[in-house]
């Protein structure tokens, strides 16, 4: 009986492949950049200073950035629409996606490798003029990576579905499914623990003003139990009052089975000087109930929009 199951969901999902591909069309877009490192003294690292080996034998400060980006889409005799899209950076796959847009009933897509599902988008909600209040940093202070801590996530592999129900209210629901890793077609990633399912709701009640909540359970990083799930709630709010955008966001990750929990709080300014000129503050506390030092994070980002200049120029002259 499995076999048969399966003989029809590989027919089915042919069906619509070349159905797609006949209605559709396959484009690729790509870039690539040639980079030298400037990094003074640098050495590689099996050299010793100490002793004097293989003093000033560096390695190659040239390298090469290139990506390209695989997008298509069709319609269904239905009328609905399908949207594929594949990323390479370096040679290695960088994101899958796969997209049904339902018209009214909304949307439904299924990414594979990188993008955040359910109350992950909603995460960190605060106006910027860049980059968020934790970009490039990690929890130590260092540029390693791997953000703040304290933020809720709803998994960055599986489902989510959208819809826009009036021009007030618009809801998300995301579903990352047990597993470390993203499986082969026809496969199974073995061990994986709890899924991660979460959802929020945003509403727009004045012009101007934009209230969002969510909440969602994902697996938990406390060892034991692999069937047992964190908490994560959030609740945002921003304002736009002319060039002024203020914002507010409060989350929490309540871990399952241990004291250590985490209360995060962020909020921002934006104001934007005139078309071309942004600038904006930001701060982040969170509060970890097993240390007795908060975290904290302040940033200040700015941005300038040349196309607004070009355009401008060809419009006038």
């Amino acid at each position: 009986m499995t076999n048969w199951k399966k003989a029809g969901l590989t027919a089915l999902a042919g069906s619509l492949v070349a159905s797609s591909a006949f209605a559709g069309a396959v484009t690729v877009t790509g870039s690539a950049n040639l980079t030298y490192t400037a990094n003074s003294g640098a050495e590689d690292a099996g050299n010793s200073s100490a002793t004097g080996t293989n003093v000033g034998l560096d390695g190659a400060r040239w390298g090469m950035g290139k990506t390209l980006s695989f997008s298509g889409s069709g319609e269904m005799d239905n009328g609905w629409t399908v949207s594929v899209s594949q990323g390479l950076a370096n040679g290695v796959t960088s994101g899958q996606g796969f997209t049904l847009d339902m018209g009214d009933m909304g949307t439904l897509d299924y990414q594979a490798h990188t993008s955040a599902r359910g109350i992950g988008k909603i995460k960190d909600m605060m106006p910027t003029a860049d980059e968020d209040v934790g970009n490039g940093i990690d929890v130590d202070g260092t540029g390693t990576g791997g953000g703040l801590s304290g933020t809720v996530g709803g998994g960055i592999t599986g489902f989510h579905y959208a819809k826009t129900m009036s021009d007030m209210i618009e809801i998300g629901v995301g579903y990352s499914p047990k597993g470390s890793s993203t499986a082969a077609a026809g496969a199974v990633t073995g061990t994986g623990g709890a899924s991660t399912v979460s959802g929020f709701v945003k509403l727009d009640p004045m012009d101007g003003l934009e209230i969002g909540f969510g909440v969602g359970e994902s697996k938990t990083a406390k060892s034991g139990d692999n069937s047992v799930t964190d908490d994560h709630t959030t609740l945002y709010a921003t304002y736009v009052y002319g060039p002024l955008t203020l914002g507010y966001q409060v989350s929490e990750v309540d871990t399952a089975g241990t004291s250590s929990d985490d209360e995060q709080t962020r909020w921002s300014v934006l104001y934007a000087v005139n078309d071309e000129t942004s600038i904006s503050y930001q701060a982040h506390e969170n509060d970890d109930s097993t240390t007795g030092v908060d975290e904290e994070a302040r940033g200040i980002s700015a941005s300038y929009n040349l196309w607004n200049d070009f355009q401008n120029s060809q419009k006038y002259s």
